[in-house]
């Protein structure tokens, strides 16, 4: 291949890791931080709609890291790679002329907003990893820093055994050794390598006692059936049933304001027939109509690693030139002809009992001789872990099977 007559891949990397729960109120500084959550949100399910084409498996991706990966794209872009950009990601109308710092600056604050407090354990990075030879414009080299606290390092991709040992190694460190082994190949030919991770971690507001979980069935579909420990909870939860869509919805606290709010279809609804449903408008639409009330909670335990190559994904979102060799990519460096070669997304989640140590709590509010509703996950369903103060969508998936790694 000879250099001279090719663009350099441009292999873009993200890794996100959830491991459970916190949660946290906060003051909204501004509505644009509320719109920003919207467009996000509108793009994650547009995003989740395209791996639900590919497959009827389980599925789990981090939208803001994806969002906030492809935000300093945004910085580095021009002409149509630029408007492609922003209008795959949603972000046109959040656009300031002469301000071309604006959407990142609603980032950084986005994410201040989400962890101002300090008891919420949401840990987002960024990291530059550059051919020694390989020059950066720096005033985008300073807006990496700046916005999204990037780290800049130098790499002699030539070497790739010693590449992918030390990208793998920053990945681990930056997830607490959630993501590993991210990477098993790196080109020789690689100039640049942007990389995100997310991690997150924290304890359920209620926690289930561990003694209480059992194994149960749960209903793949109508012939297929798994056992999976399933975890039980007597207590008040926030509920609301959406009858158009058919399907029930649950809300889990954290603590430091983030929840998980679970999307179940009723018995003998299709959930493929919901994936074509699931908007920013109706999760807001289930937020609001979430009640309190006296509740059984019977939900498995689950475990997901799910590893997606969005370069295949994302052109069919319209961002298409990013990808060719016609990529405008001049504000991040004008010394050379680059693209984007790879999208790697790699996500995990551990969802269990999380802090019984708690759970010997009495149960406030329960009236011992009155028969409480259930809520039983016991079926394929939806989740989605979110900061309620500003509605910015962390993660998403969906379980068919949750004894599926």
């Amino acid at each position: 291949m000879a250099v001279h007559k090719m663009k350099m891949g441009f292999i873009f990397i993200l890794t996100c890791m959830c491991f459970l729960t916190p949660v946290h109120q906060a003051q909204l500084p501004s509505a644009t931080i509320s719109d920003l959550s919207i467009k996000n949100m509108d793009f994650a399910m547009n995003l989740y709609r395209k791996m639900s084409n590919y497959h009827d498996k389980n599925i789990f991706f981090s939208p803001l890291s994806i969002s906030t990966s492809f935000a300093a794209l945004v910085m580095a872009s021009d002409g149509v790679t630029h408007k492609e950009l922003l209008k795959g990601l949603n972000l046109e109308q959040l656009e300031r002329a002469n301000q071309p710092e604006f959407i990142p600056k609603l980032f950084q604050l986005l994410h201040e907003n989400i962890t101002q407090n300090g008891s919420l354990k949401l840990d987002q990075g960024m990291a530059l990893f550059m051919r020694q030879q390989f020059e950066v414009e720096r005033e985008f080299e300073d807006q990496i820093k700046t916005y999204f606290h990037g780290d800049i390092k130098t790499l002699d991709f030539a070497d790739t055994t010693e590449s992918v040992r030390f990208i793998n190694e920053y990945i681990k460190q930056k997830t607490e050794d959630k993501v590993t082994e991210m990477m098993s190949t790196v080109h020789p030919l690689t100039q640049l390598m942007l990389i995100n991770t997310i991690f997150f971690q924290g304890t359920w507001q209620m926690p289930f006692n561990s003694n209480f979980t059992e194994n149960a069935p749960f209903y793949i579909d109508n012939y297929n059936v798994v056992q999976v420990p399933m975890m039980f909870k007597e207590d008040k939860f926030y509920t609301m049933e959406d009858r158009h869509l058919g399907a029930k919805v649950l809300k889990l606290p954290y603590r430091g304001g983030v929840s998980m709010l679970i999307l179940l279809p009723n018995k003998g609804r299709d959930y493929t027939i919901i994936d074509d449903e699931i908007t920013a408008p109706k999760f807001l639409s289930w937020v609001r109509g979430l009640t309190k009330s006296k509740m059984e909670v019977n939900m498995p335990k689950f475990k997901m690693e799910q590893s997606y190559s969005l370069h295949n994904l994302l052109p069919d979102m319209g961002m298409t030139s990013v990808f060719s060799n016609s990529a405008n990519l001049t504000k991040l460096s004008r010394n050379a002809a680059i693209k984007v070669s790879e999208v790697l997304h790699k996500a995990v989640i551990e969802v269990d009992e999380t802090g019984t140590t708690a759970a010997a709590a009495t149960t406030i509010g329960i009236t011992p001789y009155s028969l409480p509703r259930t809520f039983i996950v016991n079926r394929p369903f939806f989740f989605f872990i979110y900061h309620e103060d500003t509605n910015c969508l962390l993660f998403m998936g969906r379980v068919i099977d949750p004894t599926k790694n």
